[in-house]
């Protein structure tokens, strides 16, 4: 029977979605193998747009039955993840779809296998090994699906939040971006006596110019500023003429 403390391990692995995913699939796989009664061994995979992208397993030697099923192309791991549904190998001893991942089961005296899949954003897939014929008994799977279900939540959860992080991260520099190209343009303005729109156009004909950011072009003007005047008249000038040489080479190459 499962232990008392499944519940509370299993929700504590969607806790660690803002951490890293590896590490909580690598213990949906030790909760597996230690839950699942007749599993001695499991293995979990992650697959984006038919790629293969993480696997951990609970048992080092276990990972190598993941090689061997990539390898030969078939296998209960490649069918369900394929197709979704519940793939079992009753006996490996008398198994005849999967010879290379049966093979290798036997050399390991891995005897059962079933696998299980998630189909979402990714595809979670399940294996749970047997050192028994038909070890794994059927009861058993509804555990076995809690798990896989949990380990897609899991997958879908930290994929929502590094999306939700970088665009947290994107906001917070085109903001950090327009205040300093606003501050330079008000510099601008004041300096040379033209118009917010001629000061930002001034920066951008800089900027293909010399091809670096916009931004990177408000900066030097905000640290001219800053310097002595001679420096700051100094920078104004170079812009000025920077800008200009912009414009002339563009109308040369119209005409």
């Amino acid at each position: 029977m499962p232990g008392s403390d499944l519940a509370e391990r299993t929700a504590a692995l969607l806790s660690l979605a803002a951490a890293t995913d590896e590490l909580s699939l690598s213990q949906l796989a030790d909760l597996a193998a230690s839950q699942v009664a007749g599993c001695v061994a499991s293995n979990v995979t992650v697959w984006r747009q038919g790629e293969l992208v993480s696997v951990v397993s609970s048992h080092p030697d276990a990972a190598r039955l993941v090689g061997v099923q990539i390898a030969a192309g078939r296998g209960p791991l490649i069918e369900t993840a394929a197709r979704g549904d519940t793939v079992s190998c009753p006996d490996t001893l008398t198994e005849a779809r999967w010879p290379e991942f049966a093979t290798t089961a036997l050399q390991m005296s891995i005897r059962s296998c079933v696998a299980l899949s998630y189909h979402d954003q990714a595809v979670v897939t399940l294996s749970l090994f047997g050192l028994r014929p038909r070890a794994l008994d059927h009861d058993q799977l509804q555990l076995a699906e809690l798990l896989v279900a949990y380990g897609g939540a899991l997958v879908d959860a930290v994929a929502e939040y590094g999306h939700s992080r970088r665009l947290a991260d994107q906001l917070r520099d085109a903001a950090g971006a327009r205040a300093v190209v606003d501050q330079a343009k008000g510099i601008l303005m004041h300096a040379l006596g033209c118009t917010a729109d001629q000061a930002l156009d001034r920066m951008r004909q800089v900027s293909q110019h010399n091809n670096i950011r916009a931004v990177e072009v408000a900066q030097r003007i905000i640290d001219a500023h800053a310097g002595p005047a001679s420096r700051r008249r100094a920078q104004l000038t170079e812009l000025a003429r920077l800008s200009g040489a912009a414009t002339a080479s563009r109308v040369s190459r119209r005409r």
